[in-house]
C-alpha cells in the first residue's frame, strides 16, 4: 500500500488534502512543518511527499534535498503559490518530481498523484522482471496420479496469502511449482522474485534480502533495495532455504510476523505486503533436531507444506516431458527431431537420480549429437544404451550384433577422449576400419 508524506503549515489546505488522499485507499502521514516532515521521513519511508515549498521551520527545497539524500526512491510533489513558480522550477532540477499551483483542483492533484505512483509501481516491476529473467520460464508438466495431487494442491493453495514450504529432492521442480502457484494467484500481475540462499555468501544475504543504505558497508556507494521491497505486493521465493544463516532466520522470522524491516546500516521502518514461499531439498526436521534450523521458523513457514515427487515415482509423465524438451531444444539448436520408441522405453527403465533436470540435460544432449532426424537409444549416454541393450530385444542376432558393436564403439571412445587413433588402438583395429564404422552407424 503506498504511503504518502503531507507537509503543509495551512491546517485546512492539508486536512483538505489529506482527506482526498485517503479516500483512494492511500496511507497519509501529515507534518505541519518542515522539520517535523523531515524527522518522519527518517524514521519511515515513504513512496510520496507532497510539500509546500514554504514553510516553518525548513522550507520545501531544503526538505527535497534531505529526502534525495535518505531515497533515492521517494518521489517529492512540489505545492507552490504563483509567486513562487521560480523556486518551484528549482526544485525540479534539484529532483522533485512535479509541482502545482495553488490554488489548484483536487482531482488535478489526484491524477498526478496516481500517475507518479504508477510509474514507481512500473519501476519496481521492471527491476524484478530484471532479476528474474535469467531464470527459464518453463512450467510444471505431468498428467499422472502424482502430479494430479500437486496441482489439486496448488490449485487450493495459490488465492491465498498463505505461506507454502515446497520440498523434494534436487531438479524436481520445486521453483516452477512456486512459479506455478504465483501465476494462479491473485498477485499474478505483481513482481515475482527469488533469491537463492545457498549462492550468495553469509556476510552478503542479509543485504540481499532487505538492502542497505548508501555507506552502511565498504563499497555501499548507494542505497540499494532488497527483495523484500523488489517484491512488495508480490511473491518471495526464497529457494534453498535450508542454507540460511542461523542469525538471518531470527530476522526473518520478524519479518514474517511483522511485514516490516530495516535496510541495513538504516533505522527506517519499511513496511511490506508480500507472500513467501519457500523451497529446500534437506530435510528441515533433521536440520531442527541437529539445531542448525530454527523450529519457530519452521513452524511458520510451513503453513501449506507441498512435496514434489521425484522423477522416478512418475514416470508415466517422462513421454510428455520428452515431447516438451525436444520443442524447446528444436528452437533454439535448429533442429527438428523427435524421440523413437526404443530410446523412449530406455528412458522409462532408468531412475533419473537428477530428476526431471538430468532428463532435460539428456534430451539437449541427444537433440545436439543426433545425426539422425530420430533420437534412438544409440545418441543416449553409454550407461544408458547398454541397459538398453540389456533388456529383451528379441532374436535376430544381426540386430543384437550391431548394437553391441555400437555400444563398444561409444565406449572406446569416451575411455579414449575421443582420439580416433587411440581409440582404433584399443579396439585392435585399424583406424579406417574405425572411421568406416562410426560413419556407418552416425557416431559423431
Amino acid at each position: 500500500m503506498p504511503r504518502i508524506l503531507l507537509a503543509e503549515d495551512d491546517e485546512i489546505i492539508r486536512v483538505s488534502v489529506s482527506d482526498r488522499l485517503k479516500q483512494y485507499g492511500w496511507l497519509v502521514d501529515e507534518a505541519e512543518d518542515g522539520l517535523k516532515a523531515a524527522a518522519m521521513a527518517e524514521k519511515q519511508k515513504y513512496n510520496l511527499v507532497i510539500s509546500d515549498i514554504r514553510m516553518p521551520g525548513l522550507s520545501g527545497t531544503s526538505l527535497l534535498n534531505r529526502i534525495r539524500q535518505q531515497s533515492q526512491d521517494t518521489d517529492v510533489f512540489i505545492m507552490t503559490a504563483y509567486g513562487s513558480i521560480d523556486d518551484a522550477l528549482e526544485c525540479l532540477r534539484k529532483g522533485a518530481a512535479d509541482y502545482i499551483l495553488k490554488p489548484f483542483d483536487m482531482d488535478d492533484l489526484i491524477i498526478r498523484v496516481s500517475r507518479l505512483l504508477d510509474i514507481q509501481a512500473v519501476k519496481a516491476r521492471c527491476a524484478s522482471l530484471e532479476a528474474s529473467c535469467p531464470v527459464a520460464a518453463n512450467r510444471l508438466i505431468g498428467s499422472g496420479p502424482a502430479m494430479r495431487q500437486i496441482f489439486s494442491i496448488i490449485e487450493q493453495a495459490a488465492p491465498t496469502n498463505a505461506t507454502i514450504l515446497i520440498t523434494g529432492e534436487s531438479g524436481t521442480g520445486k521453483e516452477l511449482a512456486a512459479r506455478a502457484i504465483h501465476q494462479a494467484s491473485p498477485r499474478r500481475d505483481k513482481p515475482f522474485v527469488s533469491i537463492n540462499c545457498a549462492a550468495i555468501p553469509e556476510g552478503l544475504m542479509e543485504s540481499e534480502l532487505f538492502g542497505h543504505e548508501r555507506g552502511s558497508f565498504t563499497g555501499a556507494d548507494q542505497t540499494r533495495k532488497g527483495k523484500f521491497e523488489l517484491a512488495d505486493n508480490g511473491t518471495l521465493l526464497l529457494d534453498e532455504l535450508g542454507d540460511l544463516p542461523g542469525p538471518l532466520q531470527a530476522k526473518l522470522l520478524r519479518v514474517l510476523q511483522e511485514s516490516e524491516f530495516e535496510r541495513v546500516g538504516g533505522s527506517k521502518s519499511i513496511s511490506v505486503d508480500v507472500r513467501i514461499l519457500a523451497c529446500t531439498s534437506k530435510n528441515l526436521q533433521q536440520e531442527v533436531a541437529e539445531g542448525r534450523f530454527r523450529q519457530d521458523l519452521l513452524f511458520r513457514l510451513q503453513v501449506i507444506p507441498i512435496t514434489m515427487p521425484p522423477l522416478r515415482a512418475h514416470k508415466e509423465d517422462i513421454s510428455e516431458l520428452c515431447k516438451n524438451f525436444l520443442r524447446e531444444f528444436s528452437s533454439s539448436h535448429h533442429k527438428t527431431l523427435i524421440l523413437s520408441q526404443a530410446a523412449l522405453d530406455c528412458l522409462r527403465s532408468y531412475d533419473f537420480p537428477g530428476n526431471v533436470r538430468e532428463l532435460r540435460n539428456l534430451i539437449e544432449r541427444a537433440t545436439v549429437l543426433s545425426n539422425g532426424p530420430e533420437i534412438t537409444p544409440f545418441d543416449l549416454p553409454t550407461e544408458l544404451c547398454q541397459q538398453c541393450a540389456n533388456q529383451d530385444i528379441g532374436l535376430n542376432l544381426a540386430e543384437n550384433m550391431a548394437i553391441a558393436e555400437q555400444i563398444c564403439l561409444k565406449r572406446a571412445l569416451e575411455n579414449c577422449d575421443g582420439n580416433r587413433t587411440e581409440t582404433a588402438k584399443a579396439l585392435g583395429i585399424s583406424r579406417k576400419n574405425l572411421w568406416e564404422k562410426l560413419k556407418g552407424y552416425g557416431i559423431g
